[in-house]
């Protein structure tokens, strides 16, 4: 497989974009990322490790990721390092303007993958393609087609949502090392406040702390540190959000010890103060 790049091909600014990428070799992000608009990640070929949310999976030929905004994620390579994939963003306001209303759920209930059939796979391959072509031709209306194109792409996604095919096929198709790291990171998520540690877990789910440090590193682009502070960060930006209660008071109910750390990481990982942060999004 020779490697391929396409541009990223852009509709407004964050509105929409469509990319080609076909690559070979091992290959990861640089660091696990979240934004504010949806992304559908379609493998035409291949094999991918998606992290998403506390939890790894491994993304196949005619698989794809759909992805919420806000929702941390990243990709690396499994064993199979060649892949080929189309990569799809969109605001909520691109897919609805202009557009009646279809009846899609947005944001959709979670960030999870489809697994879609041999059947299925050419209707979805040509409803991407048919974006690509669009959107690097450009013919008169080219927008409003790629818009309704995406609609149809929805509508199918939306579905595969309302049926219990796609989650089952997520819980009985998990490598059990991807499963071992999802359970270690759920665990965080929910056991976040309390003094988490490495070589504490390690001994709590039966690994040695050198190698969870390694394979949690590899599967989730986190160290182990980074991710717990992320965890507790997005916390307590819900909490400075949606709460009134006092910095200190949050900082403590989040797993910081001192409201120094807490500030200082908190501004690290967000770039902003949390009494600035708490002005520009309280509800």
């Amino acid at each position: 497989m020779s490697d391929r790049t396409e541009p990223k091909h852009i509709i407004g600014e964050h509105a929409f974009s469509i990319q080609l990428m076909k690559k070979s070799g091992v290959s990861a992000m640089k660091r696990p990322h979240s934004h504010p608009y949806y992304e559908l990640y379609y493998l035409l070929d291949g094999e991918r490790v998606y992290f998403m949310n506390g939890s790894v999976y491994t993304a196949r030929k005619g698989d794809m990721m759909v992805v919420n905004p806000d929702d941390f994620h990243s990709t690396a390579s499994s064993d199979v390092p060649e892949f080929e994939r189309v990569l799809v963003s969109f605001s909520h306001q691109f897919f609805t303007e202009g557009n009646p209303r279809t009846g899609v759920e947005l944001p959709f209930r979670e960030s999870l993958l489809i697994r879609f059939t041999l059947k299925e796979q050419p209707f979805i391959e040509h409803l991407l393609r048919q974006m690509l072509k669009e959107c690097r031709e450009q013919p008169l209306h080219y927008v409003a087609y790629v818009r309704s194109l995406l609609t149809e792409l929805l509508i199918h996604l939306d579905r595969h949502l309302h049926s219990d095919q796609t989650k089952k096929v997520m819980i009985e198709d998990r490598n059990p090392m991807h499963a071992k790291v999802s359970e270690i990171a759920n665990y965080m998520n929910e056991h976040y406040a309390q003094p988490l540690t490495l070589e504490q877990l390690a001994r709590q789910f039966y690994i040695s702390p050198s190698y969870l440090s390694r394979i949690f590193s590899k599967l989730t682009g986190f160290h182990f540190k980074e991710y717990l502070q992320v965890v507790r960060i997005r916390e307590a930006q819900k909490r400075l959000a949606e709460t009134r209660d006092k910095v200190q008071s949050i900082a403590e109910q989040t797993g910081f010890e001192h409201i120094n750390h807490f500030n200082k990481t908190f501004k690290k990982l967000t770039g902003t103060s949390p009494l600035r942060y708490r002005k520009q999004h309280s509800k």
